[in-house]
């Protein structure tokens, strides 16, 4: 990452907190609109609702007087039309008065239709009333005598003794209740929506000559439904989206939902507003608060550092005499007084240095020499050893040939840690030593297992076990055919107190049926007692009539192993 674009970083960071604020402002006063926004449309629906249920109280109120006059009670024709007639006069909100007899036909009515002319039978506040026995209020429906858009409201008419004689209908010009119902909405922006109970609409505000006798669309209804009284944000019946509180009236006469709705946009338009100035503002401040980061990173920082960057990529091709140039009480002078010192020293101790690295080089000259040296004596002291024991075998030949195969073996370990300076040699490696000259193809012999350095110790003893199982195999078993197949694997185990140890199998396949040795020979002393006692493990040999398998457990508590990739 640049500096430049770290300074830039830097400047961002010191602004975040101002934009949190800004940021937790605005949510802030969001949320205050919100819930300001919402209270007030649930209080605007409980007081339309209110309203109506008050309208309709009135309605009650107003049946109850008609009902009372002998004229209607009488149900004669002529009496009651005229009563009718004079009773919805005085009542500018009333289309129609009239009074239904139980089988639903017409006795009476305030426009003079003749008795019978019409049935109120199949109307629903008909049905109600008669089997309530109480004051209903109907839905939408377009007068049979009047032809207007109304909302009926009835009750039934008792007799003294307190049977029903008759219906009394009474019903409103909607356009009348629309007006009266909007008093309430105080801004021009709000929605009024009123559904009877099948859904239809009998108010609605805005266009409501688009709506009123349509019913609520479904997806509308069904959240209505699903949701009941209360607010939420959501898109009313026109599609825009508002603020619309859900409420019922009062009581059981009025069957209808009142929806008020705020749009959602006209709602925040000043909050939108402030956001929209505030954003700007906030990015021009950004914006002049980086440009003059970046001018103040050219002069006071990015100058001296590209001295610093020249004088340190001088230093690292090697040129020491260079320098920054810098001083002053500034932090850039200080480091630059600083690193050029450094670069003095530096340059007084690089001959010290070089000189000490020759000393270096020529000592450790003097170690490979001498340890050529050793490693030539001790393959002259094996070789000694090789030919006194040839001289002095009183086994005869064979025996003389093993012991001379074995001492060889020791002088191919001898080199294997030579060329390591005697500091080990891996599990790996020792195993080649012993079984590269009997490869004959590439799956004639198999090694699997990790990578494990092992230190002198086990190499030599290792060793020399990994070679009378190879001269085994190679005189009786399956090294002696071209069919035969050795497989080595091994692995490394800890035990329950932590301890490391390997685990090397050692399986012959392919080669000769093999039978257990009559005797135990020196070979096979050789690999137990090696084993067991220089190492403190545990060997076991398993003479399988199909190839011997030999199991060697090998404490590894002196060993720093690594384990590596697999190793085939």
């Amino acid at each position: 990452m640049s500096l430049t674009t770290r300074i830039l970083l830097l400047v961002l960071l010191a602004l975040a907190p101002a934009l949190a604020i800004q940021g937790y402002n605005e949510g802030d006063l969001r949320a205050a609109r919100d819930e300001a926004v919402r209270a007030d449309t649930m209080a605007t629906a409980r007081a339309v609702a209110d309203d109506f249920a008050q309208f309709a109280d009135g309605v009650h109120q107003a049946l109850d007087l008609v009902g009372e006059d002998p004229s209607v009670r009488s149900l004669d024709a002529v009496p009651c039309t005229d009563y009718l007639r004079r009773a919805a006069a005085r009542l500018p909100h009333i289309l129609l008065l009239a009074l239904a007899r139980p089988d639903g036909s017409l006795a009476c009515n305030s426009v003079g239709s003749q008795p019978g002319a019409y049935s109120n039978a199949e109307r629903t506040y008909h049905r109600r009333a008669l089997a309530e026995g109480g004051f209903v209020m109907g839905g939408y429906a377009r007068g049979t005598a009047t032809g207007r858009a109304s909302v009926h409201f009835a009750q039934p008419l008792r007799s003294a003794g307190g049977a029903i004689d008759g219906v009394l209908v009474a019903a409103v010009d909607l356009d009348w209740l629309s007006q009266y119902l909007q008093q309430e909405l105080r801004l021009p922006s709000t929605s009024l929506t009123i559904a009877d109970e099948d859904n239809v609409i009998i108010v609605r505000k805005p266009d409501g000559t688009d709506w009123v006798g349509k019913p609520v669309p479904a997806e509308r209804m069904g959240l209505l439904a699903s949701r009941g009284e209360g607010v939420r944000l959501d898109f009313g019946i026109d599609g825009r989206a508002r603020i619309l509180a859900n409420v019922r009236p009062r009581g059981t006469a009025v069957r209808a939902w009142v929806t008020v709705g705020r749009d959602r946009d006209v709602a925040f338009a000043d909050v939108d507003a402030a956001a929209h100035r505030g954003s700007i503002l906030i990015g021009l401040g950004v914006a002049m608060a980086l440009a003059a980061a970046l001018v103040a990173g050219r002069l006071f920082i990015r100058r001296p550092f590209d001295r610093l960057l020249r004088a340190s990529t001088a230093w690292q091709t090697g040129d020491l005499t260079a320098r920054t140039g810098l001083g002053g009480a500034s932090e850039f002078g200080r480091l630059g007084d600083k690193l050029d010192a450094m670069a003095a020293l530096l340059q007084r101790n690089e001959g010290e240095l070089r000189e000490e690295i020759r000393r270096g080089h020529a000592l450790q000259e003097r170690q490979v020499t001498m340890l050529h040296e050793l490693n030539h004596r001790v393959k002259n002291t094996l070789a000694t050893v090789q030919s006194l024991a040839r001289q002095s075998a009183k086994g005869g030949e064979g025996q003389a040939v093993q012991l001379e195969a074995r001492i060889l073996s020791l002088s191919k370990t001898h080199d294997l840690l030579t060329r390591e300076d005697w500091s080990g040699a891996t599990l790996n490696e020792v195993l080649e030593n012993e079984l590269s000259p009997y490869r004959a193809g590439c799956d004639h012999i198999v090694l699997d297992g990790p990578e494990v350095a092992l230190p002198p110790r086990h190499v030599l003893a290792l060793g020399m076990t990994v070679h009378e199982l190879t001269t085994n195999a190679a005189k009786y078993g399956a090294l002696s055919t071209a069919d035969g197949r050795v497989e080595v694997s091994w692995r490394v185990d800890r035990s329950e107190t932590g301890a490391a140890w390997l685990r090397l199998t050692w399986r012959e396949s392919g080669g000769p049926a093999v039978a257990p040795p009559a005797r135990r020979g020196f070979g096979t002393r050789l690999i137990a007692g090696g084993v067991g006692r220089e190492l403190a493990g545990d060997v076991d040999l398993d003479f399988d009539v199909d190839g011997l398998r030999c199991r060697i457990d090998v404490p590894l508590a002196e060993v720093g192993s690594r384990m590596l990739a697999p190793t085939r």
